[in-house]
């Protein structure tokens, strides 16, 4: 297939990369322009603007979204809706909130653009590992996107499938083994997603907190013969291996305290990117108690304030994971 991408940044310039080794063609723009000549050097056409991208694709026309949240997004959908007619799609795969989704889609639907999102997992290893990707849309617009969501997808991999699976769904297929879904009408995708994202932030509140036990365990407050000096990438490591706790986050945990057992280049200052505050807020609004999920959110507001090893256990993996850049050491 072609379609454009819009936005090269850390994710969209790779995923861009991915598509185009998958053999689709890429239509490339940014506002830096020296990213685009990037990807034009690698293959891709390249575009000068917005319309410009529009008028290399042929009907139906595919423009993927990939920008911060919010304004930026909001602005760049706008103008296409400006620039697309019926039968085109506009792929959404950011972090957006997905009632801005809603509420997009509806203000599209009566020029016949179709909006599709698709909440996108995989940070900067994506390119290579592939994405998670949850797919929110109208069915007929989910079909014909589908080509480019198979390619970012990882596929099934060497992940046993799960046991009894097949038998209970009377071995109907399933597009969730490759790695994508589609979850159900606009902005099921992102809601998918920001629950995702709530589930992720305790998921390393609690690694971040285990690793503060373990590093504390040599304090001087403790009786003597209670103290441990413990090698905490040796215990990352071999929790990896067999370990009910075993998970990509532990991995991407060793990986940094094996740079730097302190994790000395990493402040403690942890951002929290809105899918956090949403999951709590929609877990508000359905009265479901989210307690853990409401404390790991609660846990990056105090880190801006005082600094444990947790909170530095916590950027490290955000930076492992994602390439998010925190407030560096003593800034």
């Amino acid at each position: 297939m072609k379609l454009a991408m819009i936005g090269l940044g850390r994710m969209g310039a790779n995923m861009a990369r991915r598509l185009m080794r998958g053999g689709h063609e890429v239509v490339a723009f940014d506002l830096n322009q020296d990213s685009v000549k990037r990807l034009g050097e690698e293959g891709a056409a390249t575009a000068s603007s917005l319309g410009d991208a529009v008028a290399q694709l042929a009907s139906p026309r595919v423009v993927w979204v990939m920008l911060p949240a919010g304004a930026p997004t909001e602005r760049v959908v706008e103008a296409l809706g400006e620039l697309l007619g019926a039968g085109d799609v506009i792929i959404d795969g950011g972090n957006t909130y997905f009632k801005d989704d809603v509420r997009r889609a509806r203000a599209l639907a009566p020029k016949g653009i179709r909006y599709v999102d698709v909440g996108t997992s995989g940070g900067v290893w994506g390119i290579d590992r592939g994405y998670c990707l949850m797919v929110g849309g109208a069915p007929e617009a989910f079909a014909l996107v589908q080509p480019i969501l198979r390619t970012l997808a990882p596929g099934p991999g060497d992940i046993p499938r799960t046991p009894g699976r097949q038998e209970a769904q009377g071995g109907a297929q399933s597009t969730s083994e490759e790695g994508y879904l589609h979850c159900g009408p606009v902005g099921a995708g992102h809601f998918v997603k920001m629950v995702h994202n709530g589930i992720e932030y305790g998921l390393m509140q609690a690694y971040a907190e285990g690793f503060d036990i373990l590093k504390n365990a040599a304090g001087e407050r403790l009786p003597e013969e209670h103290r441990y000096a413990l090698d905490l990438g040796e215990i990352a490591e071999v929790w990896r291996r067999g370990s009910v706790v075993g998970s990509w986050l532990l991995d991407l945990t060793a990986i940094a305290l094996a740079e730097s057992p302190e994790l000395a280049g990493y402040s403690g200052f942890v951002q929290d990117s809105g899918e956090g505050r949403w999951t709590v807020m929609a877990a508000i609004e359905e009265a479901v108690p989210a307690e853990v999920l409401s404390s790991a959110l609660y846990a990056r507001f105090r880190s801006r304030h005082d600094h444990t090893f947790a909170e530095k256990v916590l950027s490290a993996m955000r930076h492992k994971f994602g390439g998010h850049l925190e407030r560096p050491a003593g800034g």
